[in-house]
C-alpha cells in the first residue's frame, strides 16, 4: 500500500498555519456567537440539546476563563495585524522602525513631529536643547508658538498651506530667544512626511552663519580706509529714507552735504598715498564728531559715508530746513580748517560743499545726488573752502547752457543762426566806415539768443570753429554784396570776432585766404577782432597767424583793450592796426545834471592811451557811446571811430543799405 506510514506512538504530522485576518475573524465570530455566561444572566428560551455545565460549576468557571483568555488573544492579534499592515505600507520591518525612532531622537538636527492641526505629537531632544526645555514639554504644544510662526502674516500663511497639504515645504528664518537671555537666528522647514497625514518641523541653528554674512556685509559695504560706510551703503539708506520718510512721521524733508577735499591730490603726490589715507581717516573722524553733534537723527545720527577719492556726503534724515544743513555746513568747514597732526606732518586743508535740502516727496536719489553735484562744483567755481546751496535758478541756467551745447553743432548745419550788423561811425564826420558783425542764435526752444549766450560753449567744446568760419564767410559775402550794390559810395569794411581757439585749431590763414578768393572782398575791407588776452603774450603759431594775415592786407583790432594784461610793450610787435577801448572807459565820460564829471581819472586815462596808438601808428574806436558828451569828448581827445547805441543798435543787412546809401552817409 503506498503512502507514508507512521510509526507506533506517532500521530499524523501536522503544520501550523500562520493566522490570518479570516482566522481572527473567524475566531471573533465564535466568541460573538457563545458568549461566556455571567451570573445573573436569564436561561435561554430553547436549552440546548446536550446540557452543559451547570452554573457555579467547576466546568462553567473553566469555560469563562477560556472565553476571557480567547478575547485577549484576539485583542492581540488584531494590534499584531494593524502593526504588520503598518510595516506593510512603509515597508519597514519593526526593527528598522526602532532604528528610525532611535535616530529621530539622537538627531543633532532639531526636529518635531506635527500633526495637521498645528499640534507637536513628537520632539527630539535636540529641539528641546535648543528651545532650553524638556522634549515631555512640548507635546501637544503649538508648533506655530515654539518658533514664532505666527509672527507675520505671509509666514503663518505659508505654514497653514502646508499644514493643509497645498503646499509642499515651506522655509523661513527666526530669531528665537532662549530662556537663558541670549538670542540665536534658526532656519526653520516645514515638510509634509511621505504616506502620513503628519508633517516634519526642523529647526538649524545659523547664528554663526548669519554672523559670518554679517561681517562679511559690513567689509561689502564700508571703506578700508576711513572704516565709514562706502558708495554703496549710502545710496541703499539714501532710498530707503526716500521710501519710508513719506509714511513714517518725520518731518518729510531730506539734505545732504555732498564735500571734497581742496587740493588733496598735491598731498598725495608730495607726502605719498599713505600720509593721504591718514588724512583721509582724521577728515572722516571730524566728519563724523560733527554729523554726530548736529542733532539726532531717525536711525540713531546723520550718515557720513565716503563715497570715493577725496568726496564725503553727509545724509540728514527727517531735515528740518535748509538752515539746518547750513549750520552742518559751517560746523564741518570750522572744523576741517582746524590742522591735522598726522605722524609728524602738520598739514591745513579745506573743502567745497555743495548743500542740498528739500522734500522726500518727488525726490529720487539720482535727482538728488546730481543736484548735489551740480552744487558742489559751483562751490569750487566760486573759489573753494566754502559752502554753496542748491539754487533752482542757476541750475535752470546751467541745464539750458547744456541744451545749447548739445545742439550748438548740428545749429550751424541747420542753419539757425544770422548776422546783424552794428555801425562804426567816424567821431569826426559822422560817416559809417564800417560794421561789426555779431551773431545771433535763433533757437527753437529758446527764440533769439545774443553771443553771450553761447559763444563761451562754444568756445568750450570747439564748435566755435565750424562758426566762426560760418560767420567769417557770410559776413564776407555780405559785405561784398553792399560793395557792388552800392558802388558809388566809399565801400565800408566788415569786422569779424575770432576766438582763441580759431587760431590754434583751424589754418585761419587758410580759410581768410579762401573765403576772400571765394566771395571776392578785398583783403583791406576785412578786419579781424581778437580779444586783449588772446593777443598779448602770443607766441609761435599764433603771432604767425597774425603777421601772415597782416601781410596779406587784411586789418587786426584788438577788442576790450585796456581790461587785460594791458602790456604796451606788446604792441610794438603784434601786426595790429586797431585799438577797440573797452566800454567800461567809455561809460566813465557820462557827464551828470551838474555838468560835474564822476570819474576824472577814467577820461586821463583814454586820452593816454589814445595818443599812444596814434604815436604808434594805430587807430582808435571807442565802444559803447551812448549819449552825445561821451561822444563829443571822445572826439576831442582823438578816437577815430565810435560805436554804440547813440549811433545804432545791431540791425539787419538791409537796413545798413539804407545807412550807406546815405549822402554823405552820416547817421
Amino acid at each position: 500500500m503506498s503512502g507514508t506510514s507512521e510509526g507506533p506512538g506517532q500521530g499524523p504530522a501536522t503544520t501550523r498555519s500562520p493566522v490570518t485576518e479570516r482566522h481572527i475573524d473567524r475566531l471573533g465570530d465564535a466568541l460573538a456567537e457563545r458568549p461566556p455566561e455571567r451570573a445573573g444572566d436569564p436561561p435561554p428560551e430553547h436549552p440546548p440539546e446536550q446540557a452543559g455545565p451547570e452554573p457555579d460549576s467547576p466546568a462553567h468557571e473553566r469555560a469563562a476563563s477560556l472565553a476571557a483568555r480567547a478575547a485577549e488573544l484576539l485583542a492581540a492579534l488584531r494590534a499584531e495585524r494593524a502593526e504588520q499592515a503598518t510595516r506593510f505600507a512603509a515597508g519597514l520591518s519593526a526593527s528598522e522602525l526602532r532604528d528610525y525612532r532611535a535616530a529621530f531622537n539622537a538627531a543633532h538636527l532639531a526636529m518635531a513631529v506635527v500633526d495637521r492641526e498645528g499640534t507637536v505629537v513628537a520632539a527630539n531632544d535636540a529641539l528641546a536643547e535648543l528651545l532650553g526645555t524638556d522634549p515631555a514639554a512640548l507635546h501637544e504644544q503649538d508648533a506655530a508658538d515654539l518658533v514664532d510662526l505666527a509672527g507675520d502674516n505671509r509666514t503663518w500663511h505659508a505654514y497653514r498651506e502646508v499644514l493643509r497639504g497645498a503646499r509642499n515645504r515651506f522655509r523661513c528664518t527666526r530669531r528665537l530667544k532662549h530662556p537663558d537671555g541670549h538670542s540665536l537666528w534658526a532656519e526653520v522647514t516645514v515638510a509634509p512626511v511621505p504616506d502620513s497625514s503628519s508633517v516634519l518641523l526642523s529647526i538649524a541653528d545659523i547664528s554663526d552663519r548669519r554672523e559670518l554674512q554679517a561681517r562679511l556685509r559690513h567689509l561689502q559695504m564700508h571703506d578700508p580706509v576711513t572704516r565709514l560706510p562706502n558708495r554703496t551703503l549710502f545710496f541703499e539708506r539714501l532710498n530707503s529714507a526716500l521710501e519710508t520718510s513719506a509714511y513714517d512721521g518725520g518731518t518729510g524733508r531730506i539734505g545732504i552735504c555732498y564735500l571734497d577735499l581742496d587740493g588733496f591730490k598735491a598731498v598725495n603726490d608730495t607726502l605719498g598715498h599713505r600720509v593721504g589715507d591718514r588724512l583721509l581717516s582724521a577728515v572722516a573722524a571730524r566728519l563724523t564728531e560733527c554729523a554726530d553733534q548736529s542733532g539726532y537723527a531717525r536711525s540713531g545720527g546723520h550718515l557720513v559715508a565716503r563715497l570715493g577719492g577725496d568726496e564725503f556726503a553727509v545724509l540728514v534724515e527727517d531735515s528740518t530746513g535748509t538752515e539746518q544743513l547750513a549750520d552742518l555746513a559751517r560746523s564741518v568747514l570750522e572744523a576741517l580748517q582746524q590742522p591735522f597732526d598726522l605722524a609728524g606732518q602738520r598739514l591745513s586743508v579745506s573743502a567745497s560743499i555743495g548743500v542740498v535740502e528739500r522734500a522726500s516727496a518727488g525726490t529720487t536719489a539720482t535727482g538728488l545726488m546730481q543736484a548735489a553735484d551740480t552744487t558742489l562744483y559751483w562751490a569750487k567755481a566760486d573759489g573753494k573752502a566754502r559752502w554753496t546751496l542748491f539754487d533752482p535758478e542757476r541750475n535752470a541756467h546751467r541745464m539750458t547752457r547744456q541744451a545749447l551745447s548739445s545742439t550748438l553743432r548740428p545749429a550751424v548745419e541747420r542753419g539757425e543762426f544770422a548776422l546783424e550788423y552794428q555801425p562804426l561811425v567816424g567821431m569826426a564826420d559822422g560817416v559809417v566806415h564800417g560794421v561789426e558783425a555779431l551773431v545771433r542764435w535763433n533757437h527753437p526752444q529758446f527764440g533769439m539768443l545774443p553771443p553771450n549766450r553761447f559763444i563761451g560753449i562754444a568756445e568750450e567744446d570747439g564748435s566755435v570753429v565750424q562758426l566762426g568760419r560760418w560767420v567769417l564767410r557770410t559776413a564776407c559775402r555780405q559785405a561784398r554784396r553792399w560793395q557792388t550794390e552800392h558802388p558809388d559810395v566809399p565801400p565800408i569794411f566788415v569786422s569779424v570776432n575770432v576766438a582763441v581757439r580759431q587760431v590754434w585749431d583751424s589754418d585761419l590763414v587758410a580759410d581768410v585766404a579762401e573765403i576772400l578768393a571765394e566771395t571776392g572782398l578785398p583783403p583791406h575791407l576785412l578786419q579781424l577782432e581778437l580779444t586783449e588776452s588772446a593777443v598779448m603774450g602770443s607766441a609761435g603759431r599764433p603771432l604767425q597767424a597774425l603777421q601772415a594775415l597782416s601781410d596779406m592786407g587784411v586789418h587786426i583790432a584788438i577788442d576790450d583793450f585796456g581790461t587785460g594784461y594791458s602790456n604796451l610793450a606788446y604792441l610794438s610787435r603784434l601786426p595790429v592796426s586797431v585799438l577797440k577801448l573797452d566800454g567800461s572807459f567809455v561809460r566813465g565820460f557820462q557827464y551828470d545834471e551838474g555838468g560835474a564829471h564822476p570819474n576824472p581819472a577814467d577820461e586821463t586815462i583814454v586820452e593816454a592811451m589814445v595818443q599812444l596808438a596814434h604815436r604808434l601808428g594805430l587807430t582808435v574806436t571807442a565802444e559803447c557811446v551812448e549819449t552825445a558828451d561821451q561822444a563829443s569828448r571822445l572826439a576831442r581827445i582823438g578816437c577815430d571811430t565810435g560805436q554804440g547805441w547813440l549811433y545804432s543798435r545791431a540791425v539787419t543787412p538791409d537796413r545798413i543799405a539804407e545807412m550807406v546809401a546815405l549822402s554823405p552817409q552820416k547817421v
